[in-house]
């Protein structure tokens, strides 16, 4: 039994690409990616607007169409404020990016793969020439936590491609984000006898990582994506020194240019340009990121780019309820 069953329902197609941009990844993952494809019940999706779902770090879009209990998955939810007309029809991709390292922030690098250009070059050209959706002027992309932070930086990269975003919880303000995660791991990294990956494979290995597993191997894929070295494992070196935890400002300063507070001051015209920006995060977030968020919104109104900014009282985590809020505001800025 699912809920909201009682709403009609659209169809999901699940297609699989077969990536240029992804081959030869430093984490040997595999090129071949899948997609689900949501069209609208009844809707002929030639003209219909698209969305583009990027996961959170550990998930996927393929998690985010399965069964879910006691709440609605993705399309359940779609489903419902389409059929209640809070939102316009829209065709909705749910690609699986998940990583070796857990997870992705969907950005171009020479060791995680050419993410970016996975999205924006391969998977929604081929879904747009497929369904003759989305196109110029009609595309947008939204996000929870890294899929947050994926939809601030391709606002910010790739104006000319999207024209709407919604960055729900997105990492920013790296310094106060990642630094204090240092120290755990460099404690996880010792017990391993200080090797990457040593410690990657027992993560990998094991099919319950605890959270502290998990937070030490973002910060390695942060590495990886940030500043990848083609010389290490899985091209991660870390921006402190191993045994004192002191930021090497070199490589700090590479974690820094991907930063959404750095980079904004420098893309403002770009994200003018786009007919909707969201921005929203928990006034208890347990990686206060609601503290960058606020310096955001506020570089935001300084620089004159229109956008709508709320805090709400909740944490990082299960705020897929606060969809109910940006997609429609998507969607009808498309017009």
């Amino acid at each position: 039994m699912r809920r909201g069953q009682h709403f009609p329902k659209g169809v999901i197609t699940r297609i699989s690409v077969e990536s240029e941009a992804l081959k030869n990844n430093m984490l040997g993952d595999d090129a071949i990616r899948e997609c689900d494809v949501y069209v609208p019940h009844g809707a002929d999706p030639a003209g219909l607007p698209l969305l583009l779902d990027a996961a959170a770090y550990t998930s996927s879009g393929l998690a985010h169409t399965g069964w879910k209990g006691f709440d609605e998955n993705l399309p359940e939810r779609l489903d419902r404020l389409i059929a209640t007309g809070e939102m316009k029809p829209a065709v909705v991709l749910f690609p699986d990016c998940f990583t070796r390292l857990g997870g992705n922030q969907y950005v171009n690098s020479s060791a995680m793969g050419n993410w970016a250009d996975f999205l924006i070059k391969e998977l929604v050209p081929t879904v747009e020439d497929k369904l003759k959706c989305g196109g110029a002027g009609k595309r947008g992309i939204f996000g929870i936590s890294s899929g947050g932070y994926a939809a601030m930086v391709h606002g910010m990269f790739y104006a000319d491609f999207w024209s709407a975003i919604a960055c729900h919880s997105g990492d920013m303000g790296f310094d106060m984000a990642y630094a204090a995660g240092f120290p755990t791991l460099l404690r996880k990294l010792a017990k391993h006898e200080n090797s990457i990956e040593k410690f990657v494979g027992s993560v990998n290995a094991n099919h319950n990582p605890g959270g502290e597993d998990i937070h030490a191997l973002m910060l390695l894929a942060m590495a990886a994506s940030y500043d990848p070295n083609p010389n290490t494992f899985c091209g991660i070196q870390l921006p402190v020194d191993s045994h004192t935890c002191e930021i090497i400002d070199e490589r700090w300063q590479e974690w820094l240019k991907w930063d959404p507070l750095q980079l904004v001051d420098a893309y403002t015209e770009q994200l003018k340009s786009l007919k909707a920006v969201w921005l929203d995060c928990g006034d208890v977030d347990q990686f206060n990121f609601v503290y960058p968020a606020r310096k955001m919104t506020a570089k935001l109104a300084a620089a004159g780019v229109r956008h709508r900014y709320e805090e709400f009282p909740d944490n990082h985590f299960s705020i897929s309820y606060r969809l109910d809020r940006s997609l429609p505001y998507l969607v009808d800025a498309f017009g």
